[in-house]
């Protein structure tokens, strides 16, 4: 039996190890290639809508934190705007500062009670709105204001002959033709808003109220974007501060996307999950 020389063992090894530089060269760009393709693919995937939040009256940001909670799970980016809740115009106002300044890519806003008369005046004032979100809210039109929706169908407990009776006023420092600061009374403010929240949760709530000016309240609105924009509405049907027949009125002027769910006012802090749902569904919708 023959033994290889000392040069054919040369040209073997030599074979050998040219034959693995051949596969290192033509392995690397093949998962470089792959590598691309998938880079490539996400790129062209769109980027979710931002979820911009704006609360309401007597409230601030955290009334939506199990919403937000469920939604970054879900992975959108959320963003709870100021809402200085000293005049309509100012605060859409600063809404649409926010909006400009503070995001990239198309926003879904998200109003909650009077936060809904502000995303009406506000949206249109950022052309990266794409829809809008009403959550037990005011969807107010042209010369219409939140005082004057809150008792345009009966049942809200807001809606008093004596506003004394369910409100407290502060005269705030600079107030101008006799304005004032406005708080639902304590000792209602959970029978009202979230009837079926735990009590000391109710009353953490109604001590860290965050007061409405009542001029705001009386602004009327100007351009209404849910004329312009697809707008979705969460309805509670136990709702004792907008009333359901009302808001069902103002969803199906909005021509809105509508669903209903057993809550109080306070319903994304009693049942937030049709709540994310319905916003999920609105981003969705975002071409």
């Amino acid at each position: 039996m023959s033994h290889p020389t000392p040069i054919s063992r040369r040209w073997r090894t030599a074979g050998i190890a040219a034959a693995a530089g051949l596969v290192l060269v033509v392995g690397i760009p093949a998962a470089a290639t792959a590598a691309t393709a998938e880079q490539t693919s996400a790129a062209a995937k769109p980027a979710k809508p931002t979820i911009v939040i704006v609360h309401g009256a007597w409230a601030d940001g955290s009334s939506f934190a199990p919403v937000t909670e469920e939604l970054q799970h879900d992975g959108y980016k959320v963003l709870v705007a100021p809402n200085p809740l000293r005049g309509l115009a100012s605060d859409a106002a600063n809404v649409a500062a926010f909006v400009n300044q503070a995001t990239t890519g198309d926003v879904i806003l998200v109003g909650h009670s009077y936060g809904g008369a502000v995303i009406t005046n506000s949206a249109l004032q950022s052309p990266t709105v794409k829809g809008l979100v009403y959550v037990d809210a005011f969807a107010p039109d042209a010369g219409e204001s939140v005082l004057q929706l809150v008792a345009a169908q009966p049942g809200s407990a807001l809606a008093v002959a004596d506003p004394s009776t369910v409100l407290n006023f502060v005269q705030y420092p600079g107030a101008t033709g006799g304005d004032v600061d406005t708080y639902v009374k304590p000792e209602l403010f959970g029978k009202i808003f979230g009837a079926d929240l735990k009590s000391k949760d109710r009353d953490v709530l109604a001590a860290g109220q965050s007061p409405v000016t009542l001029s705001a309240l009386q602004a009327t609105t100007t351009n209404p974007a849910w004329k312009s924009l697809k707008s979705y509405f969460f309805v509670g049907t136990n709702d004792k501060v907008i009333p359901p027949a009302e808001q069902l009125a103002m969803a199906k002027r909005a021509n809105a996307t509508v669903v209903q769910g057993k809550a109080d006012h306070l319903s994304m802090l009693e049942t937030p999950k049709p709540i994310v749902k319905l916003i999920e569904t609105a981003a969705s919708a975002v071409k």
